[in-house]
């Protein structure tokens, strides 16, 4: 009777443990825990059968200690056993890639150089207090011209990668050169970097 039980107790083992491939950590502490109980009832219930009630109680208390151990060892494995990671919640993917343009700074040395070029233009227009008004206006728009020639001589390119992450949220990542990414691409945010995922 006792080698019965025995040899039924290692098959639901190597069931139980090929199941458990799939499951949870948790899922598999819940299995082996109703295994480990299944079996010390079934252990009673031969216990029961014995006549002499000397080993039916020793074969009692063994199977008490058998059940006990079988519970540690479970709930150790459960405690031993690694996490699984959670949702990554910095992961998505490009959603696009846009190649614009960023226009430079300018400095006093462009506006100066402007006004300087448009008022030396504008002395050259009408005479009296024109020629003072187009001095002034040749000044003004050539501090303007100026500066704006300066930026557009400055100017860089300047890839912007927008992401979608997994839970909804947006996010748009600037760099000054070729990123290599493209739309599709999985990504994640590793403080404040855009990195390949």
């Amino acid at each position: 009777m006792r080698n019965r039980s025995i040899l039924i107790a290692t098959l639901t083992a190597a069931l139980a443990a090929t199941a458990a491939q799939a499951q949870s950590p948790k899922e598999q502490f819940n299995a082996e825990t109703r295994r480990i109980a299944t079996r010390y009832t079934d252990d009673k219930k031969l216990c029961g059968d014995e006549k002499d009630s000397g080993l039916r109680m020793q074969c009692l208390r063994d199977a008490k200690t058998e059940y006990d151990k079988s519970m540690a060892l479970a709930k150790a494995q459960y405690k031993a056993s690694p996490a699984k990671p959670g949702p990554c919640p910095d992961c998505g993917k490009v959603s696009s890639v846009v190649l614009g343009e960023k226009s430079g700074d300018s400095s006093a040395l462009g506006l100066i150089a402007g006004g300087v070029a448009g008022a030396l233009l504008g002395n050259q227009v009408g005479s009296g207090h024109g020629r003072q008004l187009a001095t002034v206006a040749g000044a003004a728009g050539g501090a303007y011209a100026g500066k704006k020639i300066e930026e557009q001589a400055k100017s860089s390119k300047v890839w912007t990668v927008n992401v979608q992450y997994d839970d909804g949220r947006q996010a748009a990542f600037t760099f000054d050169h070729d990123p290599q990414m493209l739309s599709g691409d999985r990504v994640r945010n590793n403080n404040g970097q855009l990195v390949r995922n």
